[in-house]
């Protein structure tokens, strides 16, 4: 087994053995123990049961750039897939390629990043505290071939758009504009001092814009990989998700945290990713195995540059000011205790105390929910669900009368743990914990009730857990 980036996808199969281990380097990634491999790629649909280890958690210091997997030998029984998910990755592949060759008159590599659903920790990233993302299996495509200039040209197959940089020009102006989360991506290759070169680039993305899934870091991360691979350069993940970030932040103009980006990178089909944002550890925890997460786009799209998700990110800055200057080591709203904001509350404005209020219980909401996983217990992974939602809801005030509607739906319907709203908030998904049993029912049901009650046709995605960013074809 061998885990690369950017030079070759890592292969993050199934493993037998007690341990493996792997050191990053600067840039190269070295094997220090590895054992053999066993079975298919594992992803999450329903009816299907493979083995896989029982638990398997990863940790990766970004001061050591070093991961330690740590993998138990007996088996655990979890949704599989067989190869349909795998030949479509393929298929999409191949066309991008040929569309590549006619556009520009060069072979190309593609290269796909995923869109992600967080199941429980929103809005906890800029504030240094804890989210558990899932990879989806939805993509960014990119295909890419190198230029023997500075010049960077890419085309957008669902804009019918081409945009284009000099590499020695990183005083970019791009807000507003959809080049952004790639030539933003190149700029900040440079600026992170990547000697990237120039790169023919032709991007086509399925992951649903505003619908709160991270369209936008699934671009970012399959360009980031696509410009590297094309230079011959490579970078371990979580220095590509921070040089994404770093992109999304200034030249897209949206103050993320590195959720979206770190997931994109990270990923592991079947397993949900529990990350530490102040110190990019992460575990990875199998996902349920008679319960599957249902995804519902209520189809109110949200633009997070031009919404209050700035002004709320302010909150969070006003409050740790104002926190820290009463209470010894607090560094950000990850530090307090509900204790603690109760004590000082009254030097805060109402809004600001409830949108504290709302990070620092997400953030204990996101530690029970890794117990959930690690029991198998989805009756409390749903109720710490709708605790989320009603927080978003009332406190941070992210949601929406669609949103909210789509919820209280869900939660009416039998064999349903859970329900709440997921990503940025300002419109977007659900996601939902369901009966593996009950999920065709849910779908169905769901989707009708929903527009019936507002005239909005729901999207239901029943999607598998994907690995992270890869090469597609090999």
């Amino acid at each position: 087994m061998r885990s690369e980036f950017a030079g070759g996808r890592a292969d993050k199969r199934g493993v037998t053995p007690a341990r493996f281990y792997c050191i990053f380097r600067g840039s190269v990634a070295t094997p220090i123990q590895h054992s053999s491999q066993v079975g298919a790629r594992l992803a999450l649909v329903a009816g299907r049961l493979v083995n896989v280890p029982a638990a398997c958690a990863i940790y990766l210091k970004l001061n050591e750039f070093s991961v330690n997997l740590e993998f138990e030998t007996e088996p655990k029984s979890l949704a599989g897939s067989d190869v349909t998910s795998s030949n479509l990755v393929l298929q999409q592949a191949r066309i991008l390629q040929d569309q590549f060759k006619e556009l520009y008159g060069q072979n190309a590599r593609v290269y796909c990043a995923p869109g992600r659903v967080n199941l429980i920790g929103e809005h906890t990233d800029y504030n240094d505290g804890f989210v558990m993302p899932v990879a989806m299996d939805m993509y960014t495509w990119v295909a890419a071939a190198p230029r023997e200039d500075t010049q960077v040209h890419v085309y957008s197959r669902n804009l019918s758009e081409h945009a284009e940089m000099d590499l020695r020009d990183t005083n970019l102006h791009l807000q507003g504009h959809w080049s952004a989360y790639v030539l933003g991506v190149a700029a900040s290759l440079r600026l992170a001092g990547q000697k990237v070169c120039g790169a023919n680039l032709l991007v086509e993305g399925k992951v649903p814009i505003g619908a709160g899934l991270s369209s936008s870091a699934s671009v970012e991360v399959a360009a980031g990989f696509a410009l590297l691979a094309a230079s011959g350069l490579s970078v371990n993940p979580v220095e590509l998700a921070t040089i994404c970030q770093r992109a999304e932040n200034e030249f897209a103009g949206a103050r993320c945290g590195i959720m979206d980006q770190m997931i994109a990178c990270c990923g592991r089909a079947n397993y949900a990713l529990m990350l530490d944002c102040r110190s990019l550890e992460f575990q990875l925890l199998p996902l349920f195995p008679d319960a599957q997460f249902v995804v519902c786009n209520s189809m109110v799209k949200h633009d997070h540059a031009a919404s209050g998700y700035n002004a709320r990110r302010a909150d969070g800055e006003t409050a740790t000011r104002i926190l820290s200057g009463e209470i010894p080591g607090v560094r950000a709203l990850r530090d307090l205790t509900l204790m603690d904001l109760e004590r000082f509350s009254q030097s805060l404005t109402e809004v600001v105390y409830r949108r504290t209020r709302h990070v620092v219980s997400e953030n204990a909401r996101v530690i029970a929910a890794r117990s959930a996983l690690e029991r198998g217990d989805p009756e409390l992974f749903g109720r710490l669900m709708r605790e989320s939602h009603r927080s978003l809801r009332d406190d941070y005030e992210v949601s929406c009368p669609e949103v909210d509607m789509l919820v209280e739906l869900a939660c009416e319907q039998d064999g349903v743990y859970g329900s709440r709203i997921t990503g940025g908030g300002f419109g977007g998904c659900t996601i939902s914990l369901v009966q593996r049993s009950q999920v065709e029912e849910f779908g169905r049901s769901l989707a009708q009730r929903y527009e019936q009650a507002t005239g909005k046709k729901s999207d239901i995605y029943i999607f598998q857990a994907s690995d992270g960013a890869r090469e597609a074809l090999q």
